[in-house]
């Protein structure tokens, strides 16, 4: 196999870049980032639980500003899908005794209702799983995990997305207010 078919192979000879997506894209995860980085810090929670939060954040971020017009960074999939799967972790966490089965149990059984609820979101495979492997500090959370942090960030990532993209004629997050959405 010569080094243009491998190239093809991987993916990686069929992707264009363009240097200014990247920088924007790069500006707006930021942007995004600090925003839920500081609601955490400023309304909810110790810095631990903060850092992993955020990190699941981070994958909605790569998204929302790297490609704002994907289906599965609508703010239907957002939204829905963080919110379902938190709550699938969280009962998962509390119902299913050994943590081993309820973290896989959590990431299969949100696929499947992401799925079916039309609001495949892959960030949100963090977001459930961290609630069944996040420790005691979001143990403690129980349900309320769902709302404070998770339905907070999600709303901050979001609104970040909308506000910053919107700066961008071509970039109009979400898909409908873009130019043949």
């Amino acid at each position: 196999m010569n080094i243009n078919k491998f190239l093809m192979f991987l993916g990686i000879a069929v992707q264009k870049i363009d240097i200014k997506e990247g920088i924007i894209s790069g500006l707006g995860g930021f942007c995004g980032i600090a925003g839920v980085y500081l609601v955490s810090r400023l309304l909810i929670l110790d810095d631990i639980t903060t850092l992993f939060v955020v990190a699941s954040m981070g994958s909605s971020a790569v998204l929302l500003f790297a490609a704002p017009h994907s289906p599965l960074t609508q703010p239907w999939n957002v939204l829905a899908g963080h919110l379902l799967a938190a709550f699938v972790g969280v009962s998962c966490a509390k119902y299913i005794g050994t943590e081993l089965v309820a973290a896989a149990a959590s990431v299969g059984i949100s696929i499947t209702l992401m799925y079916l609820a039309r609001c495949l979101h892959p960030p949100a495979g963090a977001t459930t799983l961290f609630a069944v492997i996040g420790g005691p500090s979001v143990h403690v959370l129980g349900y309320g995990y769902v709302f404070t942090p998770i339905i907070i960030d999600t709303l901050v990532i979001l609104v970040v997305g909308m506000l910053f993209n919107f700066i961008f004629s071509w970039r109009r997050y979400q898909k409908y207010l873009s130019k043949g959405g």
